[in-house]
């Protein structure tokens, strides 16, 4: 395989063993500072559950819920299931999935960079439009423009914290975008715990917060170093070449440089990006485009996390316990995104994603069971049994903290060819918002319907998601970002789909003759 061509995809040699530098600060420092783009997505996952939550919210905005709420008789299922209150969450997702195909341009043609100070800068108009919303069409301009935000975050960071990492740590260091999501969940829940105690002006305070990681997204983004893969790209080969000596640690990077520059030659070529990667040759990446965040989505993991106060207080705790567990998961996924950080790059992609799915299953399943037997219409789980679900719930967020959570955008955006790379982080990020936008606009009606069959509609999807894993999805771990091409064509199904290339052509051929 080593020397084959590739035609139109990927480089055509692999020099991973050719490769060297170190760990530096530099690389570090950039790769901390980029992530906080990951920090403004976690913390309006965790901030719109809370807010939902608040009686001052929902009667200023919400008033149905609001008298729905008050009602003893309403069914503890249904009480929320309100498609207004639906959409104030499921907005911002629906903005993010448009405005993330049109960071896609902006990313390949002026740089990673660009992208996260647009981002940046949009988020930030947005918090403060919500935190001084009068009115329900000025709360959803705001969570508009927090989507467009996050549709050029989503867009950007993840390829530039693939692109800036070394390949040996590139999985563990990618996950900086996860852990800063994470904490920004464990932030907004902690934020809402307190801000729930300031009537009646608290959720004011939770949505204007926002600011605060916009603020050092658009800051980090303008000082940041542009990615060596996109000065490359756009023809300025010297830069590249100093950016990666600084992060590298040393003068000798030229295989590494080299890789760049042949997939950028080709990259350049290309003019219609997301045409080309309709093509036979990307079928592999475009697979996993689609279904790595579409199957992150189907975990049930941002239904817990959109909604964790709102579910807890349906399944009985009082407003104060329902935000205060809560806030426990948020630290929980903060504490399992670390562990998956230290163990992605020893064990691997694989393992971590089929022992996660393993693990949510079971979780799913034996909440599922609970609720079903002990907790109905009108009725409060008991003090034992809110504390069992409580603790599957949070085995349930660490099983997807050490796996889809951080892999569900590890993976999609190290597998792409420069040629086609932001075009296929805009579908991931697109298919991520697009699911998620359908599941925060019909979970409420879901939990309605299927009542404590929600989480065994999850945990049928996750095992759906874990049979996929184990036969279709190769292990990319100490691949070269730039030679990942190369790995589609030895795998045992994806070999099949693949085109054959010149030199394969060529071989068949002198073999038959």
């Amino acid at each position: 395989m080593a020397g084959g061509s590739f035609g139109p995809t990927g480089v055509a040699k692999e020099r991973a063993e050719q490769y060297q530098g170190k760990v530096t600060s530099y690389v570090i420092i950039a790769c901390l500072v980029a992530a906080i783009g990951g920090s403004i997505f976690g913390y309006d996952i965790g901030i719109s559950g809370g807010v939902t939550s608040m009686d001052e919210f929902l009667d200023q905005f919400f008033h149905t819920v609001y008298e729905k709420k008050k009602q003893a008789h309403e069914s503890n299922y249904c009480k929320y299931d309100n498609q207004g209150l639906a959409a104030f969450t499921s907005s911002l997702y629906l903005a993010g999935l448009v405005s993330t195909l049109a960071a896609s341009p902006i990313t390949r043609n002026y740089g990673r960079r660009a992208s996260i100070v647009c981002g940046g800068v949009s988020f930030f108009i947005g918090a403060a439009l919500n935190a001084g919303a009068v009115n329900l069409a000025m709360l959803l301009a705001g969570r508009i423009l927090l989507g467009v935000g996050i549709g050029f975050g989503n867009q950007a960071v993840p390829l530039y914290l693939s692109e800036v990492a070394p390949t040996h740590l590139r999985g563990g260091l990618n996950m900086m975008f996860q852990l800063a999501t994470t904490l920004g969940i464990f932030t907004a829940n902690m934020v809402n715990y307190g801000t729930q105690q300031l009537k009646p002006w608290g959720w004011r305070l939770s949505l204007g917060l926002a600011a605060f990681p916009a603020f050092l997204m658009t800051l980090g983004g303008y000082f940041l170093p542009e990615t060596p893969n996109s000065l490359v790209e756009r023809g300025l080969t010297e830069r590249g070449r100093r950016v990666l000596e600084k992060l590298r640690g040393t003068k000798n990077v030229d295989a590494e440089l080299q890789d760049m520059v042949d997939a950028s030659e080709l990259a350049n070529s290309i003019k219609h990006p997301f045409r080309n990667i309709l093509q036979k040759q990307h079928r592999p990446q475009l697979v996993m485009a689609i279904c790595m965040p579409m199957f992150q989505i189907l975990t049930g993991i941002n239904s817990v996390l959109f909604y964790a106060p709102v579910l807890f207080q349906t399944m009985g705790f009082g407003g104060n316990a329902s935000l205060y567990s809560s806030a426990l998961t948020g630290a929980v996924l903060v504490l399992s995104t670390l562990i998956s950080i230290s163990l992605v790059d020893k064990l691997g992609r694989r393992a971590l994603l089929i022992s996660g799915g393993v693990q949510m299953i079971i979780c799913q399943a034996i909440v599922s069971v609970i609720l079903g037997v002990k907790f109905g219409d009108n009725q409060e789980l008991s003090k034992g049994y809110s504390i069992v679900v409580v603790i599957f719930i949070c085995l349930f967020v660490v099983a997807f903290g050490w796996s889809w959570g951080p892999l569900g955008w590890t993976i999609p955006s190290e597998i792409f060819p420069l040629e086609t790379r932001s075009a296929g982080q805009s579908i991931t990020v697109a298919v991520n918002l697009l699911f998620t936008f359908f599941i925060a606009q019909a979970f409420l009606s879901l939990l309605c319907a299927f009542k404590f069959g929600i989480f065994l509609f999850f945990a049928g999807w996750v095992s759906v998601m874990t049979i996929f894993v184990y036969f279709l999805l190769p292990e990319t771990k100490g691949v070269p970002i730039e030679e990942m091409t190369l790995l589609w064509k030895k795998h045992w199904f994806w070999k099949k789909v693949l085109p054959a290339t010149n030199h394969e052509a060529e071989s068949n051929n002198n073999s038959s003759i």
